[in-house]
């Protein structure tokens, strides 16, 4: 089996499963009540063995497991290394419930815009963070440094390597002790880049393209949309361009020629607007039970799907299964 990881393709296709598994509902408004969930899902159920479930235990021991081993690493390399408690960066609190109220998207939109104050907020948050291996580095020569990371990390790509948007292939060989202690731990898992279901991904990429053309749903984004117009916001034809609209504008700011950075006014305003189109999304979506509607029809086509491809998919449960 060969596999063939690039940063770009690999956003893509996780992209691309997180769409197809979760729906798109557009962020706040959605499955709360009792209703269906994206845990709901057929497809998600079936592929466990190989995708696995959020286990805050196992992923913290998973993470030491990995630090302990790139000490190791690093020691047969000639550098001192202090394992690091990684889960001083793992966020377990669960907000989701929380995000599916109109208190906060009120307060929050889709939480897609950040004040100044946010920001600098999250940056505090991100200088509590304590490395240990801080001193150390300060210890060593510019040289030293430069080669305590290659070792580390890997030496990076070469200009050669690098696609034209800036991606490249991954290989965890060439990844430093992190990427070999990882790999030791976690295996590989990464079936989207696996060429022996490359029709299979395809087809699931698909599936999730298929959704917006059934019947149930066109029909609903129809009565989303003039519920959207009704709030006097005309311009939306289906869900997702609601928040469209603000990473649009978003991203226009560090786009083009001449990009520069928003001043606090700008984003004051912005996340103000963010703030209006989300709350009418948010009342649209719960007048028509948007949620439910899309994801009964999502999970209907799901199960087709399993059926369809049955042989295909327990062939990636055979090749990829983590027996857990």
């Amino acid at each position: 089996m060969t596999a063939r990881r690039t940063a770009s393709t690999l956003a893509a296709a996780v992209a691309a499963a997180t769409l197809l598994l979760t729906g798109c509902s557009g962020g706040p408004g959605g499955a709360s009540d009792g209703g269906l969930t994206y845990e709901d899902s057929p497809l998600t159920k079936y592929l466990e063995p190989v995708n696995g479930t959020w286990d805050e235990e196992r992923a913290v021991a998973e993470s030491k497991e990995v630090e302990e081993i790139v000490a190791a690493c690093m020691a047969d390399e000639g550098f001192d290394y202090t394992p690091v408690d990684q889960s001083q960066n793992m966020s377990f609190e669960d907000d989701w419930e929380e995000r599916q109220t109109e208190e906060w998207v009120a307060s929050n939109g889709w939480g897609m815009v950040q004040t100044p104050e946010e920001m600098e907020a999250q940056q505090e948050d991100a200088e509590e963070f304590v490395d240990p291996n801080q001193p150390y580095l300060e210890s060593l020569s510019p040289s030293e440094q430069e080669a305590y990371y290659a070792t580390l990390y890997g030496p990076g790509p070469s200009e050669e390597e690098l696609n034209e948007d800036g991606s490249y292939e991954y290989n965890w060989e060439e990844a430093g002790c992190q990427g070999a202690a990882q790999h030791e731990v976690q295996g590989d898992t990464n079936y989207w880049e696996d060429d022996e279901f490359a029709d299979l991904v395809a087809a699931m990429t698909s599936l999730w393209e298929e959704l917006p053309k059934q019947p149930e749903v066109a029909e609903l984004n129809e009565k989303w949309s003039a519920c959207m117009a009704d709030a006097e916001y005309p311009d939306f034809a289906e869900r997702a361009e609601a928040q469209n609209s603000i990473i649009e504008q978003l991203n226009a700011f560090w786009e083009g020629e001449n990009p520069t950075e928003p001043s606090a006014d700008e984003l004051k305003a912005l996340k103000q607007q963010e703030i209006d189109i989300a709350l009418a999304d948010f009342r649209c979506a719960k007048e028509l039970d948007y949620d439910n509607v899309e994801f009964t029809a999502q999970f209907d086509l799901e199960d087709q799907f399993i059926v369809d491809h049955k042989s295909e998919l327990d062939a990636l449960l055979a090749a990829y299964d983590k027996g857990e």
